[in-house]
């Protein structure tokens, strides 16, 4: 059989243009090239240029699987490229683990995710393998959850997370007969399974998918695939509730899911935990691959959580939780008199010291769920907190870095939490091996009700690990580009002439990560740490056009008590009497204001 080029070889081609459109499985995409096509040959020099970027090679499948833009040609998603990646990842299993390997796969509800599901369940059935469907429209947790609930050798996500509406993507997860073949150390393969990717499964797949010549060559089945029903979602539910953390005071909570497919399982999960009094955001409950209300589908992002705000202001509520569009993510709001909004975001560094310091606590005390195993481990991305680790010796437990990713994270042995500062959480690495916005987020309500129950609160809470670990604060800093070449021009920049001095402390250490960095593997990233230990992580990004840098300052408890004690004796000598503060908010605007130094000076150092 002709093998179709994924690429012009030498300029615009009109001739591979035609065999990819003949080679094409969907009538819609295949036209829209018929469109340009024609325009291209009429001189048209904008459709040349669309096509020459189309074809300038096909979609990168790496450790984040594939992920871009749903159009027609080889360097987007559709179908042609899916059923030729699933068509690479068959023959990888087939070869790896042989006839009958099992997949399961799911999809959220994006533009044409049930599609895409349904065209690999149709390639792995032809191909000999088990292909095992989930209901349409469920989160990805659901998904790591079935992987290894299923015993399954690999598991795919059509998904793109919160990427902007016009997004798919296609997360691919191995379990362990797979992995056992293709790594040299047995325990590598017994950690990593049911985890995403990482290398070297991630170039023996792309070798795979390279070598399929057509769609046309790829055999697929009508029917012959089995199809799980909801009981797959009571399964998951039946795991959260076996976690034993439970509703302790009653809590008013708004839930938003950003239009994506959490809604239901989230707030069933939360109502079978014991909360009753859930209000979720109506006009983002249902799935909506347009996300209507929001310009990015992404609780990070500024305004992301309006809706949330407004409705927590007219219910009182006292706990806003968001999962992003397809629930691997969570992010919590709680009231502050003193935010426009009436309520403060919690940053994910926050949210993980939290929901560390909780687990650590339990552990010791034996309620937790992972409670007599075996040296248990904390672990987060290295651009996360330094405050985990801290939290976790406090009471005798080791913590690790990881490279950026929970393909890392879940990976670690003896893992009991793990987490990564963009919102991503893992608290039951033993049934999900991936984030889990959706058990975070009835972990983290658990908490937050225990400490109400108590007396206390989320903020002051924070402010007890801080006064006897140290305040570490953090701040993001994103550059989104549309031009990708100045990214790699900005880390050699970096790499050539870092910074002297941070937020006016002299730079101590420069750390080049792709050299690697205490016992990690390499990574495209620097670190820079100053003498008053404020540090800086600069790395692009993996999945978007953007530059992003990681900043922290820190405070230890001595910084902390002075300050509050400064703050008394102002008050006394001013013969007043202030409220009483905690040590961390009196000391917070000098942190604030080491930040906004910090990211001044990348900003002006890189002027992008």
């Amino acid at each position: 059989m002709t093998r179709v080029a994924d690429r012009f070889r030498h300029g615009f081609d009109a001739e591979v243009v035609r065999a990819w459109i003949a080679d094409d499985p969907d009538p819609q995409t295949a036209t829209t090239l018929e469109h340009i096509l024609a325009s291209a040959e009429d001189g048209d020099e904008a459709a040349i240029a669309d096509l020459e970027d189309r074809f300038s090679g096909p979609l990168v499948f790496g450790t984040a699987g594939l992920r871009g833009e749903i159009a027609a040609g080889p360097n987007r998603m559709n179908r042609a490229v899916v059923i030729r990646a699933a068509a690479g990842l068959a023959a990888f299993l087939a070869e790896t683990v042989g006839e009958g390997f099992r997949v399961v796969i799911g999809c959220d509800a994006r533009y044409k995710s049930a599609e895409f599901a349904r065209d690999t369940a149709a390639v792995i059935t032809a191909a000999g393998g088990v292909a095992i469907q989930l209901p349409d429209q469920l989160p990805t947790p659901l998904l790591a959850f079935a992987l290894s609930q299923r015993g399954a050798d690999a598991g795919v996500m059509v998904t793109a997370s919160h990427n902007p509406p016009a997004d798919n993507g296609y997360k691919v997860y191995l379990g362990q007969r797979p992995l056992q073949a293709i790594e040299s150390e047995p325990a590598a393969a017994l950690a990593g399974a049911g985890a995403q990717i990482v290398s070297p499964a991630d170039a023996l797949i792309a070798e795979k998918i390279a070598a399929v010549e057509s769609v046309a060559s790829v055999a697929r089945a009508e029917s012959g695939w089995e199809h799980l029903d909801e009981s797959i979602v009571e399964q998951y539910l039946s795991r959260i509730d076996d976690l034993g953390v439970r509703a302790e005071a009653d809590l008013s909570i708004v839930l938003t899911s950003l239009h994506g497919v959490g809604a239901g399982v989230a707030e069933a999960a939360l109502t079978r935990t014991g909360f009753t009094s859930l209000h979720p955001v109506t006009s983002q409950q249902a799935p909506d691959p347009d996300f209507p209300t929001v310009s990015f589908p992404n609780p990070e992002e500024a305004g992301a959580l309006d809706e949330s705000f407004a409705l927590a202001r007219e219910v009182g509520a006292e706990l806003i939780i968001a999962n992003d569009p397809d629930a691997d993510r969570f992010s919590a709001a709680i009231p502050d008199d003193s935010a426009a909004t009436g309520y403060r975001q919690l940053s994910g560094d926050e949210v993980g010291l939290l929901l560390g310091e909780d687990a650590a606590t339990r552990l010791t005390a034996g309620t937790h769920h992972a409670a007599g195993a075996e040296t248990p481990v904390f672990a987060n991305s290295i651009v996360s907190s330094r405050g985990l680790a801290a939290a976790a010796a406090s009471h005798g437990f080791a913590a690790v870095n990881t490279l950026t990713g929970f393909k890392w994270i879940s990976r670690v042995p003896n893992l009991v939490f793990g987490y990564e500062e963009a919102l991503g959480y893992c608290v039951d690495p033993a049934a999900v091996r991936d984030k889990d916005g959706i058990s975070a987020a009835v972990t983290f309500a658990a908490l937050a009700s225990r400490l109400k129950a108590e007396g206390s609160s989320i903020e002051a809470e924070l402010d007890r690990i801080r006064a006897r670990d140290g305040y570490f604060a953090t701040a993001p800093l994103s550059f989104r580009l549309d031009d990708v070449s100045l990214i790699a021009t900005a880390m050699a920049k970096l790499r050539e002439n870092p910074p002297a001095t941070l937020a006016g402390s002299p730079v101590a250490e420069v750390h080049d990560l792709s050299a690697g960095y205490e016992g990690l593997p390499p990574t495209d990233g620097i670190l820079l740490l100053s003498e008053s230990n404020s540090r800086v992580i600069v790395r692009p990004s993996g999945t978007e056009p953007k530059l992003k840098c990681y900043l922290e300052v820190v405070a230890e408890p001595s910084e902390l008590q002075a300050a509050t004690d400064a703050d008394a004796r102002a008050a006394a000598s001013a013969g007043v009497r202030l409220p009483a503060a905690s040590a961390s908010a009196s000391l917070k605007p000098a942190l604030k204001e080491r930040l906004t130094s910090l990211s001044t000076e990348l900003k002006t150092f890189f002027a992008l």
